[in-house]
Protein backbone atom coordinates (compact mmCIF):
# COMPACT_ATOMS: atom_id res chain seq x y z
CA UNK A 1 0.00 0.00 0.00
CA UNK A 2 1.35 3.07 -0.85
CA UNK A 3 1.09 6.30 2.07
CA UNK A 4 -1.31 8.72 1.95
CA UNK A 5 0.00 11.82 -0.48
CA UNK A 6 -0.10 15.41 -1.09
CA UNK A 7 -0.14 17.14 -3.45
CA UNK A 8 1.29 20.97 -3.92
CA UNK A 9 0.52 22.65 -6.79
CA UNK A 10 1.21 26.38 -8.03
CA UNK A 11 -1.42 28.03 -10.95
CA UNK A 12 -0.52 30.57 -12.94
CA UNK A 13 3.73 30.43 -12.78
CA UNK A 14 4.92 33.14 -15.05
CA UNK A 15 7.57 36.11 -14.40
CA UNK A 16 4.60 38.44 -13.63
CA UNK A 17 3.49 36.02 -10.94
CA UNK A 18 6.87 35.11 -9.31
CA UNK A 19 7.22 37.56 -6.35
CA UNK A 20 3.69 36.65 -5.36
CA UNK A 21 4.85 32.99 -4.87
CA UNK A 22 8.36 33.93 -3.84
CA UNK A 23 8.17 34.26 -0.03
CA UNK A 24 5.80 31.09 0.12
CA UNK A 25 7.75 28.97 -1.81
CA UNK A 26 10.99 29.90 -0.10
CA UNK A 27 8.58 29.30 3.43
CA UNK A 28 7.97 25.15 2.08
CA UNK A 29 11.58 24.66 0.97
CA UNK A 30 12.28 25.90 4.89
CA UNK A 31 10.13 22.97 5.96
CA UNK A 32 12.51 20.06 3.97
CA UNK A 33 12.17 18.21 0.60
CA UNK A 34 8.86 19.73 -0.34
CA UNK A 35 8.35 18.67 -4.14
CA UNK A 36 5.98 21.15 -5.89
CA UNK A 37 4.27 21.01 -9.40
CA UNK A 38 4.25 24.42 -11.04
CA UNK A 39 1.73 24.87 -13.67
CA UNK A 40 4.00 27.07 -15.88
CA UNK A 41 1.99 29.47 -18.63
CA UNK A 42 4.66 30.40 -21.62
CA UNK A 43 3.09 34.02 -22.42
CA UNK A 44 1.16 34.94 -19.55
CA UNK A 45 -1.71 36.99 -21.02
CA UNK A 46 0.14 37.63 -24.00
CA UNK A 47 2.93 40.20 -22.08
CA UNK A 48 5.30 37.64 -20.40
CA UNK A 49 7.07 35.43 -22.71
CA UNK A 50 9.15 33.39 -21.16
CA UNK A 51 12.18 34.14 -23.85
CA UNK A 52 12.03 37.37 -22.25
CA UNK A 53 12.60 36.37 -18.48
CA UNK A 54 16.17 34.28 -18.68
CA UNK A 55 16.33 35.00 -14.58
CA UNK A 56 13.16 33.63 -14.21
CA UNK A 57 13.77 30.29 -16.60
CA UNK A 58 16.96 29.79 -14.31
CA UNK A 59 14.92 29.89 -11.50
CA UNK A 60 12.87 26.96 -12.94
CA UNK A 61 15.47 25.32 -14.37
CA UNK A 62 16.89 25.17 -10.98
CA UNK A 63 13.45 23.63 -9.15
CA UNK A 64 13.22 21.13 -12.25
CA UNK A 65 17.33 20.00 -10.99
CA UNK A 66 15.92 19.27 -7.09
CA UNK A 67 12.63 17.28 -8.13
CA UNK A 68 10.04 19.61 -8.79
CA UNK A 69 7.26 19.23 -11.76
CA UNK A 70 6.93 21.62 -14.28
CA UNK A 71 3.76 21.33 -16.02
CA UNK A 72 1.79 23.29 -19.05
CA UNK A 73 -0.99 25.34 -18.32
CA UNK A 74 -2.36 27.17 -21.06
CA UNK A 75 -0.86 29.19 -23.76
CA UNK A 76 -1.33 32.87 -22.84
CA UNK A 77 -4.12 31.90 -19.76
CA UNK A 78 -6.90 34.40 -21.16
CA UNK A 79 -9.81 33.81 -23.26
CA UNK A 80 -9.44 35.22 -26.70
CA UNK A 81 -11.91 33.33 -28.60
CA UNK A 82 -14.69 35.48 -30.58
CA UNK A 83 -17.82 36.79 -28.57
CA UNK A 84 -19.79 34.14 -26.57
CA UNK A 85 -23.18 32.43 -28.36
CA UNK A 86 -25.38 31.82 -25.63
CA UNK A 87 -26.39 32.43 -21.94
CA UNK A 88 -24.42 29.64 -20.59
CA UNK A 89 -21.16 30.36 -22.40
CA UNK A 90 -21.45 34.33 -21.56
CA UNK A 91 -21.91 33.15 -17.67
CA UNK A 92 -18.53 30.81 -18.30
CA UNK A 93 -16.39 33.13 -19.70
CA UNK A 94 -17.29 36.77 -18.44
CA UNK A 95 -18.51 36.02 -15.18
CA UNK A 96 -17.16 32.60 -14.11
CA UNK A 97 -13.86 33.81 -15.65
CA UNK A 98 -11.88 35.67 -18.16
CA UNK A 99 -9.29 32.98 -18.26
CA UNK A 100 -11.21 29.62 -19.88
CA UNK A 101 -8.75 29.82 -22.78
CA UNK A 102 -9.24 26.55 -23.88
CA UNK A 103 -13.39 26.49 -22.99
CA UNK A 104 -14.06 27.08 -26.83
CA UNK A 105 -11.33 26.49 -28.87
CA UNK A 106 -11.86 24.16 -31.90
CA UNK A 107 -9.40 21.07 -31.89
CA UNK A 108 -7.50 22.61 -34.89
CA UNK A 109 -6.86 25.37 -32.79
CA UNK A 110 -6.61 23.53 -29.23
CA UNK A 111 -3.37 21.33 -31.22
CA UNK A 112 -1.74 24.58 -32.59
CA UNK A 113 -1.88 26.28 -28.67
CA UNK A 114 -0.93 23.37 -26.93
CA UNK A 115 2.07 22.44 -29.88
CA UNK A 116 3.59 25.63 -29.26
CA UNK A 117 3.14 25.36 -25.14
CA UNK A 118 5.09 22.08 -25.71
CA UNK A 119 7.74 23.52 -27.97
CA UNK A 120 8.53 25.73 -25.23
CA UNK A 121 8.98 22.64 -22.62
CA UNK A 122 11.72 21.42 -25.33
CA UNK A 123 13.12 24.33 -25.56
CA UNK A 124 14.28 24.99 -22.43
CA UNK A 125 15.02 21.05 -21.81
CA UNK A 126 11.94 20.55 -19.46
CA UNK A 127 10.79 17.39 -19.01
CA UNK A 128 6.87 17.79 -19.49
CA UNK A 129 4.22 15.27 -18.43
CA UNK A 130 1.12 17.46 -17.58
CA UNK A 131 -1.08 19.95 -19.33
CA UNK A 132 -3.76 21.53 -16.96
CA UNK A 133 -6.25 23.84 -18.82
CA UNK A 134 -6.43 27.60 -17.48
CA UNK A 135 -9.67 27.82 -14.82
CA UNK A 136 -10.04 23.56 -15.64
CA UNK A 137 -12.31 24.10 -18.86
CA UNK A 138 -11.56 22.50 -21.83
CA UNK A 139 -13.69 21.78 -24.99
CA UNK A 140 -14.38 19.05 -26.88
CA UNK A 141 -12.01 20.25 -29.18
CA UNK A 142 -9.33 20.45 -26.47
CA UNK A 143 -9.84 17.08 -25.32
CA UNK A 144 -9.59 15.67 -29.02
CA UNK A 145 -6.18 17.48 -29.62
CA UNK A 146 -5.36 16.14 -26.12
CA UNK A 147 -5.55 12.67 -27.32
CA UNK A 148 -2.73 13.22 -30.20
CA UNK A 149 -0.40 14.30 -28.13
CA UNK A 150 2.62 12.60 -25.87
CA UNK A 151 1.65 13.88 -23.13
CA UNK A 152 0.92 11.80 -19.67
CA UNK A 153 -2.34 13.39 -17.93
CA UNK A 154 -4.48 16.71 -17.77
CA UNK A 155 -6.74 17.25 -14.51
CA UNK A 156 -9.84 19.22 -13.02
CA UNK A 157 -10.62 20.31 -9.70
CA UNK A 158 -11.38 16.78 -8.09
CA UNK A 159 -9.83 14.64 -10.58
CA UNK A 160 -6.40 13.53 -12.98
CA UNK A 161 -7.06 11.99 -16.30
CA UNK A 162 -4.69 9.64 -17.36
CA UNK A 163 -4.21 10.56 -21.41
CA UNK A 164 -4.84 9.80 -23.86
CA UNK A 165 -7.64 7.75 -22.80
CA UNK A 166 -9.15 10.07 -20.09
CA UNK A 167 -9.09 7.27 -17.57
CA UNK A 168 -10.07 8.95 -14.71
CA UNK A 169 -8.54 8.65 -10.91
CA UNK A 170 -10.17 10.30 -8.13
CA UNK A 171 -7.84 13.47 -6.62
CA UNK A 172 -9.65 15.48 -4.31
CA UNK A 173 -8.14 18.98 -4.47
CA UNK A 174 -8.63 22.27 -1.99
CA UNK A 175 -8.68 25.47 -4.16
CA UNK A 176 -9.66 29.12 -3.02
CA UNK A 177 -11.40 32.38 -4.41
CA UNK A 178 -9.40 34.70 -2.44
CA UNK A 179 -10.32 38.34 -4.16
CA UNK A 180 -12.40 39.68 -1.14
CA UNK A 181 -12.12 39.25 2.29
CA UNK A 182 -15.70 37.39 2.00
CA UNK A 183 -14.42 35.15 -0.29
CA UNK A 184 -11.39 34.17 1.55
CA UNK A 185 -13.73 33.73 4.59
CA UNK A 186 -15.99 31.31 2.87
CA UNK A 187 -13.24 29.46 1.04
CA UNK A 188 -11.33 28.74 4.71
CA UNK A 189 -14.93 27.26 6.05
CA UNK A 190 -15.15 25.41 3.01
CA UNK A 191 -11.71 23.86 2.84
CA UNK A 192 -12.27 22.73 6.42
CA UNK A 193 -15.12 20.98 5.64
CA UNK A 194 -13.50 19.29 2.73
CA UNK A 195 -10.31 18.34 4.22
CA UNK A 196 -12.13 16.47 7.14
CA UNK A 197 -14.05 14.66 4.86
CA UNK A 198 -11.30 13.04 3.12
CA UNK A 199 -9.51 12.75 5.72
CA UNK A 200 -8.98 9.16 4.58
CA UNK A 201 -8.11 9.88 1.35
CA UNK A 202 -4.94 8.42 -0.48
CA UNK A 203 -4.24 11.97 -1.78
CA UNK A 204 -5.04 15.45 -1.82
CA UNK A 205 -4.46 18.17 -4.06
CA UNK A 206 -3.44 21.43 -2.68
CA UNK A 207 -3.99 24.05 -5.42
CA UNK A 208 -3.29 27.68 -5.44
CA UNK A 209 -2.89 30.61 -6.59
CA UNK A 210 -1.07 34.22 -7.08
CA UNK A 211 -4.36 35.70 -5.31
CA UNK A 212 -3.97 33.55 -2.41
CA UNK A 213 -0.32 34.78 -1.70
CA UNK A 214 -1.22 38.45 -1.62
CA UNK A 215 -3.23 38.10 1.72
CA UNK A 216 -1.41 37.00 5.24
CA UNK A 217 -4.66 34.97 5.43
CA UNK A 218 -4.95 32.47 2.71
CA UNK A 219 -0.95 32.65 2.25
CA UNK A 220 -1.11 31.26 6.28
CA UNK A 221 -3.75 29.08 5.25
CA UNK A 222 -1.68 27.25 3.39
CA UNK A 223 1.39 27.02 4.46
CA UNK A 224 -0.37 26.03 8.19
CA UNK A 225 -2.54 23.03 5.96
CA UNK A 226 0.56 21.89 4.16
CA UNK A 227 2.95 21.30 7.54
CA UNK A 228 -0.15 19.86 9.20
CA UNK A 229 -0.83 17.29 6.56
CA UNK A 230 2.36 16.49 6.48
CA UNK A 231 2.65 16.22 10.19
CA UNK A 232 -0.37 13.98 9.97
CA UNK A 233 2.07 11.63 7.40
CA UNK A 234 1.20 12.47 3.70
CA UNK A 235 3.76 12.31 1.59
CA UNK A 236 4.47 15.40 -0.82
CA UNK A 237 4.88 14.27 -4.58
CA UNK A 238 4.41 15.69 -7.27
CA UNK A 239 1.14 14.96 -9.80
CA UNK A 240 3.26 13.39 -12.41
CA UNK A 241 5.26 11.13 -9.65
CA UNK A 242 2.06 10.06 -7.78
CA UNK A 243 0.49 9.37 -11.17
CA UNK A 244 3.03 7.15 -12.09
CA UNK A 245 2.43 4.93 -8.89
CA UNK A 246 -1.17 4.60 -9.60
CA UNK A 247 -2.42 1.37 -11.25
CA UNK A 248 -2.50 1.72 -15.02
CA UNK A 249 -6.10 1.78 -15.49
CA UNK A 250 -8.71 3.53 -13.09
CA UNK A 251 -12.07 4.23 -13.36
CA UNK A 252 -13.18 4.68 -17.26
CA UNK A 253 -12.70 6.97 -19.71
CA UNK A 254 -14.58 11.02 -19.66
Amino acid sequence: MNPPTLLLVLHDVAPQTWADYQPFVEAVDALGDVPITWLVVPDFHKNNQLAAHGDFRRMLDSRVARGDELALHGYFHCDDGPPAHSPRDWFMRRVYTHEGEFYSLSQTAALARLQAGIEVFRRYNWPLEGFVAPAWLMSDGTRQALRQLPLSYTSDPQHLYRLPDFCVIDAPGLVWSARSAWRRGLSKVISDQREQRWRQAPVIRLGLHPVDMRHAFSRNYWLQTLKRLMDEGRVPMTKANWLKLQPDRIGHGA
